[in-house]
């Protein structure tokens, strides 16, 4: 199935890195996380990605026109460097169209803009880009197809480390619970769709709002919950507890098991 990929936003609230970097090439190790969430679908054999650029997309375009595997892998070079030999990666190819939505547009019109390269796909991924997570993809896939819905997103319980209070009408505190431990569900950004999702899109419109919406209506929208591993990189501080992970080499998105990054990219221009 094609992943669709959300790149094109302004990452306001890392601006550290955003400044010169769009979101999706905020690093991670050595590598952009945009790297690391398509390493995890790579991971259960898909590996035909469609990314929406806007904001410096020159970047993003030139990270993979320049990819060079061996960069960042164990290798065997010959011939002052005519050959190079990558160690340990397997062979497997990425296809990736780079398609220009525009700076300004939001999700909705992004994946909107892109849907004639989606043509005879009848169930595809979509992704923000910004978010890791180890949810089994194949287990969430299978359960999404056998209720034969229209949409799917996975929802998680939000990273918080405050307390949700209940207030009774005289202000008088009720109970305190911890945010771990609330029953509140957030959008974690990995999206299973038919193509029958365009039938409740509109243009001009955002994909969480009046699309959801409708499809919420028709009793299309369901979500997979996940009690794992899961995380968002919306700010510095996102960044940096990532950042640490990987270092320390806990990385729980990549799947021991499952086969690893590809050596080869082509790229769709």
């Amino acid at each position: 199935m094609k992943v669709v990929l959300f790149c094109g936003g302004l990452g306001t609230r890392i601006r550290e890195y955003s400044e010169a970097l769009p979101k999706p090439m905020v690093p991670l190790g050595n590598q952009p996380i945009l790297w690391h969430v398509m390493n995890y679908y790579s991971q259960y054999g898909h590996r035909d990605y469609l990314l929406c650029l806007g904001y410096k997309a020159n970047v993003i375009k030139n990270f993979f026109l320049e990819s060079r595997p061996h960069a960042f892998s164990d290798c065997v070079v010959s011939g002052f460097g005519s050959h190079v030999e990558t160690l340990g990666e397997s062979e497997q190819d990425w296809r990736v169209a780079l398609i220009d939505t525009g700076i300004w547009r939001n999700i909705g019109e992004r994946l909107w803009a892109v849907r004639k390269h989606l043509a005879g796909e009848d169930v595809f991924y979509c992704n923000y880009s910004d978010g890791l997570t180890d949810v089994d993809l194949e287990v969430m896939t299978e359960w999404f197809l056998k209720t034969g819905k229209c949409a799917c997103f996975l929802t998680v319980r939000p990273r918080l480390t405050f307390h949700f209070a209940d207030i009774g009408s005289d202000g008088s505190v009720q109970a305190l619970t911890s945010a771990d431990r609330s029953e509140i569900w957030i959008n974690g950004g990995y999206f299973i769709f038919r193509k029958e999702i365009f039938d409740y899109m509109r243009e001009g419109e955002d994909l969480v709002f009046e699309p959801f919406e409708r499809l919420i209506k028709d009793g299309q929208l369901i979500a997979y919950k996940h009690e794992g591993f899961w995380s968002a990189m919306d700010t510095l501080k996102d960044r940096q507890v990532l950042e640490d992970m990987v270092e320390q080499g806990k990385t729980p998105w990549r799947v021991p098991s499952l086969p690893g990054p590809p050596s080869e990219i082509s790229v769709i221009r």
